[in-house]
């Protein structure tokens, strides 16, 4: 998995080692370079992006090493020679790295992140940087839209089953920044110390020869603040079952089919009737933001997503890119068709209104003139890694947390919107 303590020595790709092997080859490997992540676009009709998985790159590169089953891997595959292998042997990542801190806000052309040192220490860290950064924060873009539909209620991250098992910790970490309740992933729990939560499945229930011996069993084990499931047979007969045996104290029940709007308004109904006006009604199956928005009017109490969330909600990548920007502090770029680039190192600032409404990004080349900055403006990276090393101690999950609904809260109104949609703020880029 790709959690604290996990091997990473691997997660380059065949084809930076290439580049490696040939920068050695002709002696431009330590040439200083640098090279900038940013998105291109968001994902079709987005408004905005979220940065996850930062500190997850910090992680990786400071344990990124080629040790001696690595290095017999690659000689034996005959995937570089001795030259490129005594070099990997003692790779260690000594150069800077800035960027945009996790949960902030990132728009079409943001420097995302910032990685400067030599050509070769710095060429064979893309593929894990980007692995990363693509997959949490697509995760964490599409798990906020959920946490603004919900609009207060709490979301459980369910998802475990409908991705890679190493995903689905990491998916549970995104979810958990962008505004989630809790995870069922009890891994994600143990790495980094997320909530938990869960009930029973249908199985459970099939298990038994009745509902109430189910129901019963579970009250026994877990309690009557448990949340029993109610609809593997008839949701009614099953609400009637679970305050028989529970009692009105019953924590919550949960529906996880059919039209749920309409299943959770006759739920609550019945529930009032039987004096279980405190029991809570769980929704799950398939539920994505839209879904959420569309049950915002129904007397539902907290949302179980999980297909939808693990996979972006349509969108299971970011799109970043980690491009080369700056050799020996020339400004390089890319120019082909549709996949330009912008040459030179870049930084980055936010400019708001008075009342802290976002009104644009601002990206500028810190080497050249600022552009004149006032009270409301911010700027957006911050160093993480000077000389290798760690600039300062990592933010905890509910400083990510913060930052995320603070970042919210700054957008214009119709940059919350889930219909499509240009980026709710425009990118300016200042030469």
């Amino acid at each position: 998995m790709n959690g604290p303590g996990a091997s990473t020595a691997l997660l380059t790709d065949h084809y930076e080692l290439t580049m490696l092997a040939g920068a050695l080859a002709d002696g431009t490997a330590e040439r200083p370079c640098v090279f900038e992540v940013f998105a291109r676009r968001l994902p079709d009709g987005r408004r905005y992006g979220l940065v996850g998985g930062t500190q997850r790159v910090l992680d990786t590169i400071a344990r990124f090493r080629f040790g001696d089953d690595e290095l017999s891997r690659l000689s034996e595959a005959g995937v570089v020679g001795k030259q490129t292998l005594d070099w990997l042997a003692s790779y260690r990542f000594s150069g800077d790295v800035d960027g945009y801190p996790e949960g902030e806000l990132y728009f079409p052309g943001s420097p995302i992140l910032t990685v400067r040192g030599t050509f070769a220490q710095a060429v064979v860290l893309e593929t894990v940087v980007l692995s990363i950064l693509n997959h949490d924060s697509a995760i964490l873009s599409a798990a906020a839209r959920m946490v603004s539909a919900a609009n207060g209620r709490p979301i459980i991250e369910m998802g475990s089953r409908r991705t890679h098992e190493s995903a689905a910790v990491d998916s549970a970490r995104a979810a958990y920044i962008a505004g989630f309740a809790t995870t069922s992933n009890l891994e994600a729990g143990r790495t980094y110390g997320i909530p938990t939560a869960g009930t029973c499945a249908h199985a459970f229930t099939l298990l038994h020869d009745d509902e109430r011996s189910a129901f019963q069993a579970q009250v026994d084990a877990l309690g009557v603040d448990t949340t029993l499931l109610v609809d593997t047979y008839d949701i009614t007969n099953g609400i009637n079952t679970a305050i028989e045996v529970a009692g009105p104290e019953l924590g919550a029940v949960r529906i996880d089919s059919g039209d749920v709007g309409v299943l959770a308004r006759q739920a609550r109904e019945q529930l009032d009737s039987l004096g279980a006006k405190d029991t809570r009604i769980v929704v799950s199956g398939d539920l994505d933001e839209y879904a959420i928005a569309a049950l915002r009017a129904e007397p539902v109490d907290a949302y179980g997503v999980g297909t939808s969330l693990v996979t972006g909600s349509g969108a299971p990548t970011a799109g970043m890119v980690y491009k080369l920007v700056e050799v020996d502090g020339r400004p390089v770029a890319k120019r082909s068709s549709h996949k330009e680039s912008r040459g030179g190192r870049k930084g980055a600032m936010r400019r708001h209104k008075p009342t802290g409404t976002a009104l644009e990004e601002v990206v500028y080349q810190p080497d050249k003139q600022w552009p004149p900055m006032s009270d409301n403006d911010r700027d957006l990276q911050v160093p993480f890694l000077r000389g290798g090393q760690p600039v300062a101690d990592p933010p905890t999950l509910e400083q990510c947390r913060k930052r995320v609904k603070r970042g919210l809260v700054s957008l214009p109104w119709e940059g919350l919107k889930l219909s499509h949609g240009e980026p709710a703020i425009p990118t300016v880029f200042i030469d």
